[in-house]
């Protein structure tokens, strides 16, 4: 856990469910830990799309969001056809980068894996930071209001 984590609450979290593919295992049956980020960018573009916002539609008004760190703790493998749940997990605000924390989890709840990307918000003519766009900023705001009166 990192020392910015385990100072902020818990602002949002994003679920989803995956099945891992046949194509995604190695001999042993496992899913490939490389394939571990795919999940985790799969999770995390259907929660900027839960915002109202999709990558495309950033990309498209010259804002990109390149990775600038990865970390990921390997717990336990997951398995051919397994059925996990991905959650994503925002503990700030996004400023010029975006922190996003993962968990996948078992159908039983054990802890598959957990990781921390952050990406930057980077205009796309200059390739220099930015702030992210209003529309994001809002969407993102929208979920964390909709995700604190649900709790």
């Amino acid at each position: 856990m990192t020392k910015d984590k385990a100072e902020k609450p818990l602002l949002y979290a994003f679920d989803i469910k995956l099945r891992s593919r046949y194509a995604e295992t190695d001999r042993m049956g496992y899913v490939y830990h490389g394939r571990v980020l795919e999940y985790f960018e799969q999770a995390r573009t259907e929660m900027i799309r839960e915002a109202g916002i999709s990558y495309k539609s950033l990309e498209d008004s010259g804002v990109m969001l390149p990775v600038s760190h990865v970390s990921i703790d390997f717990k336990r493998p997951i398995f051919y056809d397994e059925l996990t749940t991905i959650r994503v997990k925002l503990y700030e605000q996004a400023g010029t980068r975006l922190n996003t924390y993962y968990d996948i989890l078992s159908e039983d709840g054990k802890i598959k894996a957990t990781g921390h990307v952050v990406l930057v918000f980077v205009d796309f003519e200059t390739r220099k930071p930015c702030d992210p766009p209003e529309v994001f900023t809002r969407g993102i705001q929208n979920m964390i209001k909709s995700y604190e009166s649900a709790s």
